[in-house]
């Protein structure tokens, strides 16, 4: 009796868990299956094609916004990584009464709805315009991603200056280092499995952004997310977004299970 409880009970998880694992792959399912989908409107499955994939480099539109989007993401990562590691051992350095208060500025931008950021950056940019003219572009969208990215890199990377010890830098200042060499050399090693999850999340964020994105653009700059949008809006969308969504998924498949593979077979090899 007791041996049938577990394995009803077995059988009940394993189903569980396939159920949870097939709603969040379906929709990428259903993504990939319209990227080779040679019907382009996509009510009817017509035949497999690898057309809209060729597509991806051969519309200019579509092209120059994934071009944007990854110039932006990339940009702004590498901005919010820096500064937002800065920032942190700043924060960290502070006593704990202060450090609580600054805590609770940098979380204003990570629990505010996106849509009141991305009209809050425009508004302040449209008082600029004044005296940056064209200044709606690649800047104003970079300014804004750097903003609503680099309190992530801050929570990232606040956990690992606890764990640290605090002794280290104080030790290598004591041996003869200078404070900006003994920050590179001994405190940047010890956080930066924390900047580098801070950075994954900063780019994972922008590369896809659209509600901020739309409010902070200008005219003929358009992230991918957005050139969705005003095509859906045109009615003259094409399943090459489709494919770029798919490529996109595979590299990043590829990119997250290589490591893992590698790691378990180094673990294997080292057991026996």
């Amino acid at each position: 009796m007791r041996k049938n409880k577990i394995s009803i009970t077995s059988i009940l998880k394993w189903v569980f868990i396939g159920v949870i694992i097939f709603i969040l792959y379906l929709p990428i399912i259903i993504i990939f299956v319209l990227s080779i989908d040679s019907s382009k409107t996509g009510n009817t499955f017509s035949g497999f094609t690898f057309d809209w994939y060729i597509e991806i480099f051969t519309n200019r539109s579509l092209y120059m916004s994934i071009i944007t989007s990854f110039a932006v993401a990339l940009m702004a990562t590498c901005i919010s990584a820096f500064l937002g590691t800065f920032a942190a051992i700043g924060i960290h350095a502070l006593s704990k009464k202060v450090k609580s208060k600054v805590l609770l500025l940098n979380n204003i931008p990570v629990l505010n709805a996106d849509i009141v950021t991305g009209i809050s950056i425009m508004i302040i940019c449209s008082f600029l315009v004044t005296i940056i003219p064209n200044l709606f572009g690649y800047r104003t969208m970079l300014l804004a991603h750097v903003f609503f990215t680099m309190p992530y890199v801050i929570l990232s990377v606040l956990p690992k200056l606890n764990e640290m010890d605090p002794n280290l830098y104080d030790a290598a200042t004591d041996l003869g280092l200078k404070p900006m060499k003994a920050l590179w050399t001994v405190v940047i090693p010890a956080i930066e499995t924390g900047i580098i999850s801070g950075a994954l999340l900063a780019f994972t964020l922008s590369i896809d952004d659209f509600v901020i994105s739309y409010f902070t653009s200008g005219n003929g700059v358009q992230n991918f997310s957005n050139w969705i949008y005003v095509r859906l809006g045109r009615r003259n969308f094409t399943p090459a977004a489709y494919a770029y969504n798919s490529l996109l998924t595979f590299v990043i498949l590829l990119v997250v299970l290589v490591p893992q593979f590698k790691k378990s077979k180094k673990k294997g090899d080292l057991q026996r």
